[in-house]
């Protein structure tokens, strides 16, 4: 029995050594699961099946994104074709940023250049309620949604109400239940609003097959997309429950125009990869009106790019890093999650080294008091490249948004941190205009009326030695949940 132990205690060691060694590209990541496993082996067994595979494999994404792939090849037109991956509007992307555009776009042939769109950024909770709300009033076709967050409170019941009057009426209502992170919400509130009309998909269930469950665990949809009969589409950082609409200060965006063609169909695929079905022809769900003149920002090229764990390349890290190491005057920066990638780091310090004023908001008080923590463990050494930190005051500041040189911006889901650009599925827009790009400067201004420099010596004196071994005991394990 002993040797028979001995043996099988062999194998695991051998087998799980191999696994790591094969799978795992980033050297931290790399010498954080040998030194776990060196530690506690049965248990870091465990832990890497729920939160460590490396899912960017072809296998994986074919075997995930099966069904959307037959279903678009089946029903897609020469128009939807032309639609979809045609990239005539890279050319009008300014010089300077078209190697960007062809990146983000050779990383996923959907993440293609949109020319001609119309748009709001909204900056406060209220004024997306009253927008969401009086645009699902006016739906007549579909209202298809998916949050990360999704409250039973004031908020979400409010919107939830809402969708089963549309429902009533004959509206085709989807939604994407993030149900893991939504775990603890009664069962009952999301059966209820199957009850009202309004088809719930669970993001992560076990029907699905048990590979999809085993990374859907870890591995969740961190995307805020609202698509309304193909006319009006939100995304951005915004969630929905009462923090998003009456306490944070978050950045998100109303677009009109054929962008909505994108949202449209990364919300089809993730529909679909949780077992839904549509009821009409693709072409139905992708009449995309031209843009409406009333936005305050019109005639604009964006760039939608989408991020899941089993893409073949992290899109949103190598975009935002192109970003750093081509910036000629400044890049700002507002996140509140700070605990980014080595490569996204070393490009962040790298930039300030060269001249370029790189400035990040992060709040100050964090809503995760674990998060605050990891956040501060590379104050320090940003700081002596030359970083400037801000650490907002007031209302936390949720907003995920970049903006360079007065000419590009990006505003979307994605934290500057391991789950955002290699776990979960996510969404950002690329913006490639002056105008909205004078325009999330003055934002980022603003906010900074509320928020506090971070000086070198000042900080080295007022967070001790024993904070920031805690910080970067913290970001070590932070990285992976």
């Amino acid at each position: 029995m002993t040797v028979v132990v001995a043996i099988l205690w062999v194998l695991l060691c051998a087998g799980f050594t191999y696994q790591i060694l094969h799978s795992q590209k980033d050297p931290d990541l790399l010498l954080f699961w040998l030194l776990i496993f060196a530690l506690a082996p049965p248990v870091a067994a465990i832990i890497y099946c729920l939160a460590g595979i490396n899912y960017r494999r072809p296998y994986v994404r074919e075997r995930l994104h099966s069904r959307t792939r037959d279903y678009f090849t089946r029903q897609i037109t020469p128009e939807l074709r032309e639609r979809f991956f045609s990239d005539s509007a890279l050319s009008r992307v300014e010089e300077v940023y078209r190697p960007l555009a062809a990146l983000l776009l050779s990383c996923g042939e959907g993440n293609k250049v949109y020319a001609d769109n119309s748009y709001e950024i909204i900056t406060s909770g209220l004024r997306k309620r009253e927008l969401l709300l009086e645009d699902i009033r006016n739906a007549r076709k579909y209202i298809h949604i998916e949050y990360f967050r999704f409250g039973n409170d004031r908020a979400g019941r409010e919107v939830r109400d809402l969708l089963a009057q549309k429902a009533a009426e004959g509206v085709e209502v989807r939604f994407v239940n993030n149900n893991m992170i939504g775990r603890f919400i009664p069962r009952s509130y999301f059966r209820k609003m199957g009850k009202m009309g309004i088809e719930v998909r669970p993001y992560t269930h076990i029907r699905y097959g048990w590979r999809t469950w085993l990374m859907r665990i870890n591995c969740q949809n961190h995307r805020k997309v609202v698509v309304i009969d193909g006319k009006v589409a939100y995304t951005g950082g915004m969630n929905l429950n009462d923090n998003y609409f009456y306490r944070w200060r978050d950045t998100h965006l109303r677009i009109e125009g054929p962008v909505i063609a994108r949202l449209q169909a990364s919300f089809i695929d993730t529909w679909m990869t949780c077992g839904g079905v549509l009821s009409h022809p693709l072409a139905y769900y992708f009449d995309i009106p031209a843009a409406s003149e009333k936005n305050p920002l019109r005639g604009k090229l964006l760039q939608v790019v989408t991020d899941a764990a089993e893409d073949p390349w992290p899109t949103t890290q190598l975009g935002y890093e192109w970003i750093l190491q081509n910036a000629r005057k400044y890049i700002y920066i507002q996140t509140p999650y700070f605990i980014p990638p080595v490569s996204f780091l070393n490009a962040l310090k790298s930039a300030a080294l060269r001249g370029i004023d790189v400035q990040v908001m992060l709040p100050k008080v964090v809503d995760t008091p674990l998060a605050g923590t990891a956040n501060r463990s590379v104050y320090e050494e940003c700081l002596e490249a030359g970083v400037r930190i801000y650490e907002r005051s007031g209302a936390f500041i949720h907003s995920k948004t970049l903006v360079a040189d007065d000419s590009l911006c990006v505003i979307g889901a994605s934290n500057l941190d391991m789950r955002s650009f290699h776990l979960n599925s996510e969404v950002n827009t690329f913006v490639y205009d002056r105008e909205t790009a004078q325009v999330c400067k003055s934002i980022f201004q603003t906010d900074q009326e509320q928020a506090k420099c971070l000086r070198l010596e000042e900080w080295k004196k007022g967070y001790p030695w024993y904070k920031s071994l805690m910080s970067s005991f913290v970001r070590m394990f932070y990285r992976l949940f």
